[in-house]
C-alpha cells in the first residue's frame, strides 16, 4: 500500500482498519507495521493509531542527498553486471510503465517505476546497500503519490530511456546520470507539490 501511494502523508491508519483493508491477519498486520515504523515509513500515535509521515523540505533533501549517493552507483556497478536477459525484463517493465503512463494509471505508474529501479539496482548485488536503498523509498513513495496525482501521469519523470540506451552502449556514466536526473525532477516536483495546500485523507 505504501509503495504503491495508496497511504498519503499524514493519513492515520489503525490495525483494525487495515486487517480490513487488506483481508488479513492481525498478526500479519502487526508485523508489517512493526517493521514500517522501524524503517520510518510509519510512525506510531498511540490508541493502535499509525500515520504516514509527512515530509517536510528538510527531509526532502536529505533524501535526494541520500539516494544521488547511493542509486547512481548502483546503476554503475548493474552496468558491469548487464546481461542481455535482464535487459529484456527492463525494457518489459518501463513498456507497462508507459502503458500506465498512456492511460492515466497513477497506481500502476507508481508500481512500475517501483520495479524498474529496483530490478536495475539489484544486478549491482550489493547486499548491503540495496535494504538502504528501498527504506528509502519508502520513506518517499507517499509524497510521490501526491505528486502524482497533482501533476498527472503525462507529466511525471521517466529517464528510463535514457538509461536504457545507455547501459545497451555499456555507458555506466550516463546510465547513472539518467537515473540521478530522475531523481532530482521527481524529488523537485515533490517539493512543489508538498508546498501547495492539500485537503486531510480519511482514516483508515
Amino acid at each position: 500500500m505504501i509503495l504503491s501511494g495508496q497511504l498519503a502523508p499524514g493519513q492515520a491508519v489503525t490495525i483494525q482498519g487495515l486487517v480490513k483493508t487488506l483481508d488479513s491477519g492481525v498478526t500479519p498486520v502487526r508485523e508489517a507495521i512493526r517493521r514500517m515504523t522501524s524503517e520510518g515509513a510509519l510512525q506510531f500515535q498511540g490508541n493502535r493509531r499509525v500515520t504516514v509521515p509527512v515530509l517536510g523540505g528538510d527531509q526532502i533533501e536529505e533524501l535526494r542527498f541520500a539516494r544521488l549517493a547511493l542509486e547512481p552507483e548502483l546503476v554503475r556497478k548493474s552496468a558491469e553486471n548487464m546481461t542481455p536477459a535482464i535487459m529484456d525484463r527492463l525494457s518489459q517493465i518501463d513498456a507497462a510503465l508507459n502503458q500506465a503512463i498512456a492511460a492515466g494509471d497513477i497506481q500502476g505508474y507508481m508500481l512500475q517505476n517501483h520495479a524498474f529501479h529496483m530490478q536495475l539496482y539489484g544486478q549491482a548485488d550489493y547486499q548491503i546497500v540495496m535494504p538502504l536503498v528501498q527504506a528509502l523509498w519508502l520513506r518517499a513513495a507517499p509524497s510521490l503519490r501526491i505528486m502524482c496525482g497533482r501533476f498527472g501521469t503525462q507529466n511525471l519523470p521517466d529517464m528510463h530511456q535514457r538509461a536504457l540506451t545507455a547501459l545497451r552502449t555499456g555507458d555506466a556514466a550516463a546510465a547513472a546520470q539518467a537515473i540521478s536526473d530522475d531523481i532530482n525532477q521527481g524529488l523537485d516536483n515533490v517539493r512543489a507539490v508538498l508546498a501547495l495546500p492539500a485537503a486531510p485523507d480519511p482514516e483508515i
